[in-house]
């Protein structure tokens, strides 16, 4: 593998998933590496565990997941790319673009945002509800239009980080195998970092990893929506006023920061109390209400995360480049 075609990887699966979006197959890199994590589970909960709740047992066997799932998850690709690169540097290159391109969900994000925008506007409330439970944890029964709107706009803004900036940050780091280090992670953390019975001490190495990983990254996706708030003359300034003042405003040590940037920016109030599996959870609020939100604002968000992500592309892609040409 040759370490500059990683710049041409990076920018290529960028461009490719502009234009395609995600490949909906079960060769998808989150699909292959959920049934992983299925897989070492199980063998896991019956080997060590034996149907026991142990802490200290759940504990390592939680461990032990997230280094086999790594290992897998980062080795599997390893092999294609040595292959394609064996046959020819060309074939190589393609794998390597379409491998980048998979782990990617810049257009993604906004197809499934767009639905719920599309429910509300030509379908109606109860669409929305349906539209926007496809792609967030919360209860969506209870919402009215703002509450889906909302929980539309917080949905785009997190997973900026996580399905846009952070992977390109890791590319940019390591490569694409970087790339699948970090998606294996995030799919982990999806499933089972959850703190309930079964998951609570058994996820929690996995959820931990998962907030080591992101931290800079969603720090980093911040500075970057930041900045385009101010190319789409947004409200750059208050972005930057209620990114300080409520980064901190969640149980995750990462998910405020962009959501508090994407507040600041559309002078809206975000999250706030939710229900969850029926279940009332006070969650305080991020941003000021300075106006209601309203279904442009899944428009808006979308174009932000559009432009974010351009940046995000151009500047990993130079520190790539210059980080080649040092070496």
């Amino acid at each position: 593998m040759n370490i500059t075609n990683s710049v041409y990887a990076l920018i290529g699966g960028f461009l490719l998933d502009l234009l395609l979006g995600d490949p909906h197959t079960p060769w998808h890199p989150a699909c292959i590496i959920g049934k992983y994590i299925c897989g070492y589970e199980k063998i896991l909960r019956k080997t060590l565990l034996k149907g026991e709740h142990n802490e200290k047992k759940e504990l390592r066997a939680g461990g032990y997941l997230v280094i086999l799932v790594i290992l897998t998850a980062v080795m599997v690709p390893w092999i294609i790319l040595m292959a394609a690169y064996s046959l020819h540097p060309y074939l190589g290159l393609a794998a390597e673009i379409i491998m980048c391109y998979a782990v990617l969900a810049t257009r993604s994000l906004k197809t499934e945002s767009m639905k719920v925008y599309n429910a509300l506007k030509e379908e109606g409330l109860e669409e929305g509800r349906k539209a926007v439970s496809m792609i967030v944890g919360r209860d969506t029964e209870r919402l009215d239009e703002k509450g889906v709107v909302k929980a539309a706009v917080e949905t785009i803004a997190e997973n900026f980080s996580d399905g846009v900036a952070a992977p390109m940050f890791y590319m940019m780091l390591g490569g694409t195998l970087a790339g699948y280090f970090y998606k294996a992670v995030n799919t982990m953390d999806s499933m089972v970092g959850y703190k309930n019975d079964k998951y609570l001490y058994f996820g929690r190495a996995a959820a931990h990893l998962d907030d080591i990983v992101n931290y800079i990254p969603a720090r980093l996706s911040a500075f970057l929506m930041i900045g385009a708030s101010f190319i789409m003359k947004l409200d750059y300034r208050n972005a930057w006023k209620i990114f300080y003042r409520d980064r901190h405003n969640h149980a995750s040590p990462n998910s405020a920061q962009t959501e508090a940037v994407a507040a600041g920016a559309l002078d809206v109030m975000l999250a706030g109390d939710a229900y969850y599996f029926g279940q009332l959870y006070h969650k305080k609020t991020i941003g000021d209400d300075i106006r209601p939100v309203e279904i442009n604002d899944i428009r808006v968000i979308n174009k932000l995360m559009y432009v974010s992500a351009w940046i995000a592309c151009i500047i990993m892609a130079v520190l790539k480049w210059l980080f080649i040409t040092w070496i």
